[in-house]
């Protein structure tokens, strides 16, 4: 069984409960495969990163294999706006977040409720240094564990869209995200892009953010935010002590 989300940002959970956390969100136009269902709930495995959680299903719609195959092989295409709106049947507006996916328009087999969109799309690979640009459109937006858009976001949802916009796919977690790419020795070496990497006390991954220039990084916490980065972590200025403490810096792309 497979499904694609028809509406602007769902919730996935950790268990089959309205009651258990949030672990990530699927966007608008985001295409799963449906592992099992629990009564109102099914566990799904997204597409894009291979995440895994529950969801209600009602908050999805289902396609068949065949259409989920030929969306697979779609080129990505996201809406580039921090908000827009997608037009429904009867001219209903349904609105969508920076990031939601808009592939399936390009193919009448997959766009089975006749969706139309006249915004603005991204698509394809962007040179590196358009990472940062596309990090301000995140800029103050609140912390939420588990949320990808712009109107609430966790460190690795962060870092995770922000290349996915640009054409890049990295994996949902720091701790996952801290596996890829190339280990950097010092910080001088990183660019504008590279992601840092920082740990708890027991030496766990637990947090990750994007390295601007002149040694300042752009992360999510508490809101995304612009701190100092050195060699002891993130310096936050306006509590005037470190706040994460540096593990690795990797280059991904």
């Amino acid at each position: 069984m497979f499904g694609i989300c028809n509406l602007a940002i769902v919730p996935v959970r950790a268990e089959a409960s309205d009651r258990s956390e949030i672990v990530t969100q699927l966007l608008f136009g985001e295409h799963v495969e449906i592992l099992e269902r629990h009564n109102q709930w099914a566990k799904i495995r997204i597409q894009f990163d291979d995440y895994e959680g529950w969801i209600d299903s009602k908050q999805i719609q289902e396609i068949t294999k065949e259409q989920f195959n030929l969306l697979s092989k779609e080129a990505i295409i996201l809406n580039a706006d921090l908000i827009d709106y997608i037009t429904a049947p009867n001219n209903l507006l349904l609105p969508i977040p920076l990031g939601a996916s808009l592939s399936f328009l390009n193919n009448n087999e997959i766009n089975i409720s006749n969706f139309d969109f006249e915004g603005t799309k991204t698509s394809g690979t962007k040179p590196k240094s358009s990472l940062i640009k596309t990090a301000f459109m995140y800029l103050n937006a609140p912390y939420l564990w588990g949320g990808k858009t712009p109107f609430g976001i966790d460190c690795s949802g962060f870092t995770q869209m922000v290349y996915k916009l640009n054409g890049y796919k990295i994996h949902r977690d720091a701790s996952q995200q801290a596996l890829e790419g190339d280990p950097l020795s010092f910080i001088e070496e990183c660019e504008p892009g590279d992601l840092a990497f920082f740990d708890n006390d027991e030496g766990n991954i637990t947090h990750v953010g994007i390295i601007m220039d002149n040694n300042y990084i752009i992360h999510a916490s508490g809101k995304v935010r612009i701190d100092r980065l050195d060699h002891t972590g993130i310096y936050n200025p306006e509590l005037n002590k470190h706040t994460h403490k540096l593990r690795v810096i990797k280059k991904i792309i």
